[in-house]
């Protein structure tokens, strides 16, 4: 098996630069990684603690852990590598790093070349990032490696007869932070113990989003006073959901801010012309009176977290098909969330369906039924929206475990 993987990884190499001239995320994925060598080379003889992200959503999992290693150990330069580009380009020029750039393709020679490099003092990697050579790499320099936020699940390939050299690589951790119980009982299987079960650092990371300043000026103009839904991260089939409540149920005293994942221009005209209600852009947000419209469309990235807290009711995108996005920014609000009907890949997704904070749908009929109730019901909203809030305040404190272990191996 490891022999195949080298050659999909030697075939990936060969075939990504032609898939790049057709495709722009593979674009960026391909450029990026041609400045990875030379980015980390500043970092040469330099005392570095390296954290690995596969894309945004992780990087928020490592924010936490980021935040308190810069703070405890200032002489140490901070690297940071994400394995996609929707992680990286937004997150290129992160102020708590010293240098970030895109892991390289996990080849033999890539990844002793890179850990020969940047020989980091700690290696931290986030959830369910395993690089099969790069693990290697770093156990052979007996590199102390840790895995965050992990959270593993049966049909695994770890955890298949046939899955030896993944099981092998796994013994580069020097210890899981694992996210639940399963998770470690999963791992004991295969005979590792070096696991403490934490939780999820995300909830530390949701908790400090409290403390900061969420007010938006424009956003406390359009809401005028009036109930609002908040939906953050949707795909096209969520909008047509908003579309359809909007144009036929929704009444003159209830306002939209729709945050959609796909900001291009052709996307955000189509859900615009869909609506039959009075629509305004973020980008044209300047020249109007904001408290006359009734939706308001966001097209633009990195403000949904702030967005969230004038949230009455928030819609979290994704769940129906391409993958639930983050529930715990909107939660820690204290409002009630409605999600599509595919989320048995995320914890905190299950645990507030099971606590009814969290509601889920699976069709129009469903949804309108619940942004009616959610609407003329305060006491229900109310309470739903509490569930969260509490839900997150009972997680925190994986961040503090965790950092507890690095500072007896630094």
């Amino acid at each position: 098996m490891k022999v195949f993987y080298d050659f999909i990884i030697f075939l990936a190499s060969l075939f990504l630069p032609i898939a790049a001239v057709f495709n722009k995320k593979i674009k960026l994925f391909v450029a990026g990684r041609k400045q990875t060598f030379s980015k980390i080379a500043a970092l040469k003889n330099k005392k570095t603690l390296w954290v690995h992200a596969a894309s945004l959503g992780e990087f928020e999992q490592a924010r936490p852990i980021i935040a308190v290693l810069k703070k405890k150990y200032p002489d140490y330069k901070i690297l940071i590598t994400f394995f996609s580009p929707s992680g990286y380009e937004i997150r290129k020029k992160y102020d708590l790093a010293d240098v970030v750039c895109y892991l390289p393709l996990d080849s033999n020679s890539n990844a002793k070349k890179f850990v020969g490099l940047v020989n980091p003092t700690l290696a931290v990697f986030i959830k369910y990032e395993f690089w099969p050579n790069l693990l290697d790499a770093l156990k052979k320099k007996e590199i102390p490696t840790i895995l965050v936020s992990g959270i593993f699940r049966k049909k695994q390939i770890f955890f298949k007869y046939y899955g030896g050299f993944m099981r092998n690589s796994l013994k580069a951790f020097h210890h899981f932070f694992v996210q639940d119980e399963n998770s470690k009982q999963l791992l004991t299987t295969i005979q590792f113990e070096n696991i403490s079960v934490v939780g999820d650092t995300r909830f530390d990371r949701v908790s400090e989003i409290l403390k900061q300043d969420n007010s938006q000026d424009f956003i406390t103009a359009f809401k005028d006073n009036t109930y609002t839904v908040v939906a953050g991260s949707t795909w096209q089939e969520d909008e047509a959901l908003f579309v359809n409540y909007i144009n036929h149920v929704a009444s003159e005293e209830e306002k939209f801010i729709i945050a959609p994942h796909n900001i291009k221009q052709d996307s955000i005209v189509a859900l615009q012309k869909a609506l039959q209600k009075k629509s305004v852009l973020f980008s044209e947000k300047a020249t109007k009176n904001l408290k006359e419209y009734q939706v308001f469309i966001i097209d633009t990235i990195g403000i949904l977290t702030k967005i969230y807290s004038a949230a009455d009711t928030a819609y979290v995108g994704g769940g129906l098909k391409t993958g639930l996005h983050n529930i715990l920014e909107p939660a820690i609000f204290g409002v009630p969330i409605v999600i599509g009907n595919k989320y048995d890949k995320f914890k905190e997704a299950l645990d507030l369906v099971a606590l009814k904070g969290v509601i889920s749908i699976e069709n129009q009929e469903e949804f309108t039924n619940q942004l009616r109730v959610l609407r003329k019901d305060d006491l229900y909203r109310t309470s739903t929206g509490e569930i969260n809030k509490k839900y997150i305040q009972d997680h925190r404190g994986a961040t503090q475990s965790i950092v507890e272990w690095v500072q007896e191996k630094i």
